[in-house]
């Protein structure tokens, strides 16, 4: 019997390795619809606003969807990808086909989403006997980003970018005076960089005026003076045809965050300090003449 089961094991570990083969070639068009996500990528877009451990729960196996160590080796369904995960694979169906008792396994949950901190062998043998659900020890993680069971990093990372520029909208009232249509990213976190930028000139501007300045006006002025002037110089420049995929309000973000690095490497360029603010003698006229001459230094190195 004890041979019987090991010879079944291994028969069923060939089996669902093929098909996670035949899972990967079907979806070669959109391969991230059968990746499985890795929970610390999926934590660091989301963001999480607390953690709460809530026990021993039974949990829908087609809501587990990624794993916090083991996302390499299995596929989105559960599906070993990798040889080397037989010999555990293969003890743990045993043991089901033994009716041994295996404890709960160990899952994070987010939403209605579940990823796998302990267990993944044993959701993947699960999975492939038709099982519907399985007892796990559950910590769950809030965010205001909901994660449907079927999404995939590339669209979460869509969502997180507009929850963003969303908040950015509603906590500073800039709709009429930032036209945040022009402002697009593909990266998380950039518009709250923006915001720094936007304190930041606020503060230059203060003290060029010696006066408080609103923060409506700061922000019409940084759009009109900062932004804008250097996403033309970048459009005039012909820049975006070496950055496929990005946008001009990509690039302002990375030059600005590299500007002073750039100036040590390619020439004397006004110093910006770390909190975004620019520094007090900065005239745009400059900025234009500096920042163009700088990106055809950086356009003609090899």
């Amino acid at each position: 019997m004890i041979n019987q089961n090991l010879q079944t094991s291994d028969n069923e570990f060939n089996s669902a390795r093929i098909k996670a083969l035949w899972d990967g070639v079907f979806s070669i068009l959109n391969p991230e619809k059968k990746e499985m996500l890795s929970f610390h990528d999926i934590k660091s877009l989301i963001k999480p606003q607390a953690e709460f451990y809530k026990g021993i729960q039974t949990v829908p196996l087609d809501r587990i969807i990624g794993s916090e160590g083991r996302y390499n080796d299995f596929s989105r369904a559960f599906l070993p990808k990798k040889e080397h995960l037989r010999s555990r694979w293969r003890s743990i169906n045993i043991a089901a086909l033994e009716d041994v008792y295996l404890p709960p396994i160990k899952l994070f949950k987010i939403g209605e989403t579940y990823f796998v901190r302990d267990g993944n062998h044993r959701v993947s043998v699960a999975r492939l006997r038709g099982q519907i659900d399985i007892d796990a020890e559950i910590t769950e993680i809030t965010s205001e980003i909901e994660v449907s069971p079927d999404i995939t990093v590339t669209e979460l990372r869509k969502k997180v970018i507009a929850f963003e520029l969303n908040r950015i909208r509603k906590i500073t009232g800039l709709e009429d005076w930032v036209d945040f249509e022009k402002i697009k990213f593909t990266a998380p976190g950039r518009y709250e960089e923006i915001l720094r930028h936007i304190l930041g000139h606020r503060e230059y501007l203060a003290n060029i005026e010696n006066k408080a300045i609103e923060l409506k006006n700061a922000a019409h002025s940084w759009f009109l003076t900062v932004y804008l002037p250097v996403v033309n110089i970048i459009l005039s420049e012909n820049l975006m045809e070496r950055f496929p995929g990005r946008t001009e309000s990509d690039l302002y973000a990375w030059v600005m965050k590299h500007w002073n690095d750039l100036d040590d490497r390619y020439g004397t360029y006004p110093k910006i300090q770390k909190n975004g603010r620019w520094p007090g003698k900065f005239m745009i006229n400059r900025f234009y003449i500096r920042f163009r001459r700088m990106l055809r230094s950086v356009l003609r190195k090899p």
